[in-house]
């Protein structure tokens, strides 16, 4: 990707874009428990990594190869304190989560199935009262004393991780907030597919050439059986793509094994969503386009 000169303001429309694609992302950190301290560490790195890698020949004489930007630089480029830089610079392994920075809910959860307070003989969780030593009030209480234990329950019981019982006790369901086994495999395609996707629209709205493939259909007024409709036809559709694509690349790949310049790699993905016409984040979609729009 080609390099541009900064601007003293990003364009509007960037950061009306930007506001748009995080909403989904911020909504599923919500869900998962990476909390804002925990995402404002990874950006903070993110953008020392990136101007270091990215941007080092902008000071660095063509010529000679590029020297890592120094700190001043890169606090100037992404507005990050020296501190922070220097203190990503030092370290010489990715730091450990920060458990204090998760969630309450999550910090609940953990200390309820490792202290054996909160453990029956069998090392299980066990159902706890509402009050009393060792109850639950008690665990909120020792976690967080800015938020009230019963708004904690009631968070815990809305996104199914506890129950409570015929006895009134509160039990910590296991199941429902442990990860299934593809989710490791979910997670990593979900890594994988939307840092390509971003990562081609990037490269084409910087002005890269030759621009990626990133192009979609989009129409709005639609009923719930049309729609059924298109997302059935669309998954035919990707199917027969991907399914073709698949079998055109293991012929190359095979082909490419005894090339010293196979150092390539390459995605091709489709996708289908549909939601409310309504809905505040479409609200900046224009009424149907009647062809494919970049």
């Amino acid at each position: 990707m080609t390099n541009t000169p900064q601007s003293p303001t990003p364009p509007t429309a960037l950061t009306n874009a930007v506001r748009r694609v995080l909403r989904p992302l911020v909504r599923g950190f919500i869900r998962f428990g990476l909390t804002w301290p925990m995402l404002s560490d990874i950006l903070k790195r993110t953008y020392v990594d990136i101007a270091n890698e990215d941007f080092a020949d902008d000071e660095n004489s063509k010529t000679a190869p590029a020297k890592p930007l120094t700190d001043s630089r890169i606090s100037l480029l992404t507005r990050i304190h020296r501190k922070d830089i220097r203190r990503f610079r030092l370290e010489t392994a990715p730091p450990s989560t920060n458990l204090a920075n998760s969630s309450v809910s999550a910090q609940i959860i953990a200390r309820w199935q490792a202290d054996k307070a909160y453990l029956d003989k069998d090392n299980q969780p066990k159902p706890l009262p509402r009050l009393g030593p060792s109850g639950f009030d008690q665990l909120a209480t020792n976690i967080s004393k800015d938020t009230h234990p019963r708004a904690i329950l009631e968070e815990l019981l809305r996104v199914g991780a506890v129950h409570i019982d015929d006895q009134d006790r509160i039990c910590l369901d296991s199941s429902a907030f442990v990860p299934s086994e593809d989710f490791d495999a979910l997670a990593w395609y979900y890594g994988l597919n939307l840092h390509d996707h971003i990562a081609a629209s990037t490269h084409n709205i910087s002005g890269g050439t030759p621009a990626f493939l990133d192009r979609s259909v989009h129409y709005s007024g639609l009923t719930q059986k049309s729609v059924s409709e298109l997302e059935q036809l669309s998954k035919d559709l990707a199917m027969e793509a991907l399914l073709s694509i698949n079998a055109k690349a293991r012929a190359l790949a095979e082909r490419d094994k005894a090339s010293d310049k196979a150092d390539l790699r390459m995605t091709f993905g489709a996708y289908f969503y549909a939601t409310k016409k309504d809905d505040p984040e479409n609200l900046s979609l224009p009424e149907p386009l009647q062809e494919p729009s970049r």
